[in-house]
């Protein structure tokens, strides 16, 4: 029996990593696509675009109007100009290679031939791309029936439909809390609440409902309607004020998706509007803990560097690497269906976006910086200082992702 439990979890990590390797995989090819199409609408030329990283698999390229399957002993030196698109063996994303991609280069159809606004459509056409992608899921999603990972998700209420999938149930209790007073149980189910007056009424089909009605009552009495064992009752419980820590003091769970019609573009919109601005914010309070955390540690009194070592580790625990996201992510997203599954993937899509947007010179957002800030010189970026800068930026990155990788193992292995 163990030995079965053991292979199910594993498989289940197996599928959910290979899945996952998929899906990013997508997602940078997308992007990569988003700099390709801007590059080819402004005049640039692309000399390959890669599925995948080498070693090569297999190249076409396209020669006039015509594609002809390169042999091997031309992938290095094919015959005459023109487009290469090629597979290669690596499945960790793709590449758009541009001709001539230092901004100093002055031959026709490089990427430093371009002007500055054209430059900055390429260097920002893949962050267009995924939030193009984040929409696209988002809409269908909508349509089809989104979940709800935040409490105050976008959705129009006038033109939606909350399909329950679980129960919303108790799944802990906070000693001394309102919860506890009330005497409420784990598993309990939660089918309604309303006011001592009864003047508000609401089914719970969902977190969001029950979250909902105790912020709107903080501090009041209200009625919770359970199912305990089969049996339904009511329970008074007195909610905690606004400025309280928690209101009810319970752990709950259950799920419901939210169908839409007419407003899907609309919902697809607004919530990758919205998880993009909970991206930003997110990225801008880790930066903050490790900031603030950091300067707290050399504090001589020890409860201010106990809160800064408290800060600095709400920043490591909200950085997630490759491990993380294959190990981890992928595999519960993906035994809990193609819903949550495609959820998780244009909410990566949105991060990738954001991500490259940062003014990090080996990302999109610091190349185009480094490009703004040599056009306000009246100067152009040379390779070599071009090269200079990106190289280091990319080690520190890849610095950064070899530590996040080891939080991760830990994470994995706990």
């Amino acid at each position: 029996m163990l030995v079965a439990v053991l292979l199910y979890i594993v498989m289940e990590i197996f599928v959910g990593v290979l899945v996952g390797l998929l899906m990013l995989m997508l997602l940078v090819v997308a992007h990569e696509f988003g700099h390709f199409i801007a590059a080819r609408r402004n005049g640039v030329d692309v000399e390959e675009f890669g599925i995948g990283f080498p070693p090569r698999a297999i190249a076409w390229r396209k020669v006039g109007k015509k594609w002809r399957k390169l042999t091997r002993k031309e992938w290095d030196k094919a015959p005459g100009e023109g487009l290469i698109i090629s597979l290669n063996w690596l499945p960790i994303g793709g590449f758009c290679q541009m001709h001539g991609e230092s901004d100093d280069d002055s031959r026709k159809g490089t990427f430093g031939k371009a002007n500055y606004w054209q430059k900055t459509k390429i260097l920002f056409g893949g962050v267009a791309m995924n939030w193009l992608v984040a929409f696209l899921i988002f809409t269908v999603l909508a349509f089809m029936g989104m979940p709800h990972f935040l409490s105050n998700q976008f959705v129009l209420e006038n033109d939606v439909e909350k399909i329950p999938q679980t129960p919303v149930t108790i799944s802990s209790i906070m000693d001394n809390s309102p919860a506890a007073v009330a005497l409420l149980k784990e598993d309990d189910i939660v089918t309604q609440l309303q006011t001592a007056e009864g003047e508000d009424r609401t089914a719970i089909l969902s977190t969001d409902d029950l979250l909902s009605f105790n912020e709107r009552h903080a501090g009041e009495e209200i009625f919770m309607t359970i199912v305990r064992g089969g049996e339904v009752s009511t329970l008074a419980v007195r909610l905690n004020s606004s400025e309280s820590e928690y209101l009810l003091g319970a752990g709950i769970t259950g799920s419901a998706i939210y169908r839409s019609t007419w407003s899907a573009p609309i919902v697809g919109l607004g919530t990758t509007l919205q998880l993009t601005g909970e991206t930003f914010k997110g990225i801008g309070m880790m930066i903050w803990n490790l900031i603030d955390g950091a300067a707290k540690q050399i504090s001589g009194n020890e409860e201010t560097r106990q809160k800064g070592a408290e800060e600095l580790q709400a920043a490591g625990d909200s950085v997630s690497g490759p491990v993380g996201i294959l190990g981890i992510l992928f595999p519960a997203f993906t035994s809990s269906g193609p819903r949550n599954l495609f959820f998780l993937v244009a909410l990566i899509s949105v991060s990738l976006a954001c991500m490259n947007v940062l003014p990090i010179p080996a990302l999109d957002g610091g190349r185009w910086l480094m490009i703004s800030i040599a056009r306000l010189r009246k100067k152009r970026l040379s390779k070599k200082t071009e090269e200079k800068i990106v190289g280091r930026s990319f080690i520190a990155i890849i610095v950064l992702a070899l530590i996040v990788t080891i939080l991760d193992i830990f994470r994995l292995i706990g």
